[in-house]
């Protein structure tokens, strides 16, 4: 794992509301983004909660719509939701986005820097956009990325790939699994 000092979770995207008729995740994946929230909470990992979402008028979509994607993330639709089983508890930190990077005017930042974060563990999707665009921007502030290989999600297998392969190009560390993450949590809340 790539863990240096102060460690967040940053739950990018994990949206589909019941994931019925979700392409991008499995019920498998809802279900380890929970036990690694769970866990991160148990231990005094701050969890940080991102959501992409755009007005349906679709004025704040920019450039978006220029490529692949269609309107998505739309206010009010129930796909937009974070997924069931998964969300904000209590102070942690809601950040809604209008872009694919979670950094781009968003408090995300700010938030992370208030908890003198060096570390990232990120989860969500998709790989080969929020992820990889969140990890690049991660990168340049300086964080350390741990990107759980297994608890994120590609538009297509081959994307998926691709943007790991760009993640590990970062940081040669940066690529972790699920089992990883959460043994390295046991070890923290044995410690503690």
């Amino acid at each position: 794992m790539n863990i240096q000092g102060n460690t967040v979770l940053v739950v990018v995207d994990f949206q589909g509301g019941d994931l019925t008729g979700a392409a991008s995740y499995t019920l498998q994946q809802r279900d380890k983004a929970a036990a690694m929230v769970a866990e991160c909470r148990a231990t005094g990992v701050p969890v940080v909660w991102i959501q992409e979402v755009h007005k349906p008028h679709l004025t704040d979509i920019g450039r978006e719509l220029d490529g692949s994607e269609g309107p998505h993330c739309i206010e009010g639709h129930p796909g937009t939701e974070i997924a069931a089983g998964l969300g904000p508890v209590g102070e942690e930190f809601h950040i809604p986005k209008r872009r694919y990077s979670s950094f781009v005017a968003t408090e995300l930042d700010i938030v992370l820097r208030a908890y003198r974060a060096e570390s990232l563990i990120l989860i969500g999707g998709f790989t080969d956009i929020c992820i990889l665009y969140t990890s690049v921007d991660a990168h340049q502030r300086d964080f350390f990325l741990n990107v759980v290989t297994d608890v994120v999600a590609g538009s297509s297998q081959q994307a998926h790939d691709d943007a790991l392969k760009m993640i590990h190009y970062l940081q040669h560390k940066s690529l972790v699994t699920s089992e990883e993450v959460m043994a390295w949590l046991a070890a923290r809340g044995e410690a503690a």
